[in-house]
């Protein structure tokens, strides 16, 4: 049984749906992805909370321009870093937030990385929230399992790039969930194709496709791909979520179409 899940001061109680995002190995873009779900999610006009459970590579704050900000505390818990976007707001919390700086290297083992996450559950004051968008590390180690362990997960997101080998590594993610019994709303394929911006055509610089067969070959959804854009490299290294200076975007508009595709899942 959940035990945080049973408690009648449980922070998690006001939030609608809780869904976190994963790959089986770094390097695919996961966090980029977790983050510009959540911010777009914002941007849509919904309550959203961020958790960035990477305990030894937190790059959410960085990738928000929020690094030097940090969380506040009160008499019945801990309060997440807020952005203000438009009507509503983005909550935030990181182990980045507590480190002396930004190159301070967490050394931690198995208990210790539990007893954190444990508390960002039991502590942060969350509030009412549409969504939480948990951004695992890459793998199926302590930070995956002490979160599905302390939450009920409405569902997991598992990102992935086009080569086939990907196959292999999503494969892992999708039998993780099924084990831990976490519902798979889908696969992402990002970094899918690039288009050229003198001729237009599409180049496919990681192949296209290795997500949506890994998704036919392992009977889950398929949410759709990401295409390559040097904007988002430059929109996560500056701190500006790569939805809200490129709206118009073909990436952006994917962003959409799979946010459709997980709300229809979720109801």
């Amino acid at each position: 049984m959940n035990e945080t899940k049973d408690k009648p001061d449980n922070k998690l109680n006001k939030i609608k749906n809780k869904i976190m995002v994963m790959s089986g190995k770094g390097g695919v873009g996961k966090t980029t992805v977790a983050v510009n779900l959540a911010f777009q999610l914002a941007l849509n006009g919904s309550r959203v909370g961020l958790l960035d459970a990477d305990i030894h590579g937190p790059n959410v704050p960085k990738m928000l321009g929020i690094e030097d900000m940090r969380p506040g505390s009160s008499s019945v818990g801990i309060n997440p870093v807020k952005i203000r976007i438009g009507r509503t707001e983005l909550e935030v919390m990181s182990i980045a937030f507590l480190l002396p700086d930004t190159n301070s290297a967490v050394i931690w083992r198995g208990p210790l990385k539990m007893g954190v996450i444990k508390q960002f559950i039991e502590e942060v004051e969350w509030g009412k929230l549409d969504y939480l968008i948990v951004d695992l590390p890459p793998g199926t180690g302590d930070e995956p399992l002490s979160i599905v362990q302390l939450m009920q997960m409405d569902g997991a997101v598992i990102v992935t790039t086009p080569q086939e080998v990907a196959l292999l590594d999503s494969r892992k993610a999708v039998n993780f969930a099924k084990q831990v019994n976490v519902p798979i709303i889908g696969i992402i394929e990002n970094m899918s194709g690039f288009k050229c911006s003198h001729c237009g055509g599409e180049i496919e610089l990681f192949k296209i496709g290795g997500g949506e067969k890994a998704s036919e070959e392992l009977n889950v959804p398929f949410l759709g791909r990401i295409p390559v854009d040097p904007e988002i490299v430059n929109s996560g290294d500056s701190g500006k979520p790569f939805v809200l200076s490129n709206p118009g975007s073909d990436a952006t508009k994917s962003f959409n179409e799979i946010i459709d595709k997980i709300n229809e899942f979720l109801k």
